[in-house]
């Protein structure tokens, strides 16, 4: 049986959120916000996929894992869906954006065939270990500078992820069993990323100042260098504004960065992936009761560093 824990812990996002949550990193307020948008559109799919591939699960165990694991991404979309609306009621014009790229996920959901949806989410989740490894082993640069609810939110949904990291292979082997389609179907779901990318970049741009946002959207695209002429990209490298993971030390980015290859081979097991220790002291907290809502000020549990 599953160990997956489906938790609901109460975020309050009624207040003023800015865009900006992080003062200091506006490119990593940025990419989290987008990540925010994607939360929602992308695990609405994985619920919507791990339903229909029930039917195919037959071994107990991975039936058990798959309903745990739809039950946390459910949870993960309508708590991501406060932090985006609270947004949005800054700036209105941010709805269109959250239609666009839902309305695109849910194309996806309806023309494309199981097989592919469930390579995706196997995809994609793959990468999701040693790319928040890298953030929480950061979080006092990337988290703690900024808006506490954002920041905790993000840092619950990232614990979560590192626990969940092998529920997306299980089911996918359990309904489908091919690695090597996995992979093969890997430059269709980079296609469709990047789709969904300059969704929301473009409507970032149109709907959010610039002098709230501080960074052009489009350096979301990892296209947007390429295309930028040789000053301007000596310009942005001269600017003021700090990339997204500018405080994590180099060495980390490039493991994560070598890890997340990795992660793409086609018997890669997320099980073996090493883990940030930030999760234990989140799940401690957790089970003792504490508050992760507020992670900075909140109660804390004895023994914390």
């Amino acid at each position: 049986m599953t160990a997956l824990e489906v938790r609901r812990p109460k975020f309050d996002f009624t207040g003023d959120v800015p865009w900006e949550w992080n003062p200091d990193n506006p490119q990593f307020s940025f990419f989290m916000n987008a990540t925010s948008i994607i939360a929602i559109c992308f695990e609405q799919m994985i619920v919507a996929a791990v339903q229909e591939a029930a039917p195919l699960i037959t071994d107990p165990e991975a039936a058990s894992e798959a309903t745990a694991f739809l039950r946390q991404e459910a949870q993960h979309s309508s708590t991501h869906r406060k932090h985006v609306s609270a947004l949005i009621r800054r700036y209105p014009g941010l709805q269109q954006t959250l239609d666009a790229a839902v309305a695109d996920y849910e194309h996806l959901t309806r023309t494309a065939p199981l097989r592919f949806r469930l390579a995706y989410i196997a995809d994609l989740e793959a990468t999701f270990t040693p790319s928040f490894k890298m953030m929480l082993d950061n979080e006092a640069t990337l988290f703690r500078p900024g808006d506490e609810r954002v920041a905790s939110l993000l840092m619950w949904h990232f614990v979560e992820e590192v626990e969940h990291r092998s529920s997306a292979l299980i089911v996918y082997d359990a309904a489908i069993g091919d690695s090597w389609y996995r992979i093969r179907a890997l430059p269709g779901v980079v296609r469709h990323l990047m789709g969904i990318m300059r969704i929301i970049a473009d409507g970032v741009n149109e709907h959010v100042p610039e002098a709230d946002r501080k960074v052009d959207a489009r350096t979301l695209l990892p296209t947007f260098g390429m295309r930028q002429t040789a000053m301007q990209r000596l310009a942005r490298r001269r600017a003021s504004t700090p990339n997204a993971f500018a405080t994590v030390p180099r060495r980390e980015r490039l493991v994560a960065a070598g890890r997340v290859l990795l992660s793409q081979k086609p018997f890669h097991d997320p099980a073996n992936d090493r883990l940030p220790e930030f999760a234990d002291l989140w799940l401690a907290r957790w089970k003792a009761g504490g508050d992760v809502t507020r992670w900075y000020t909140g109660a804390s549990v004895a023994g914390e560093a």
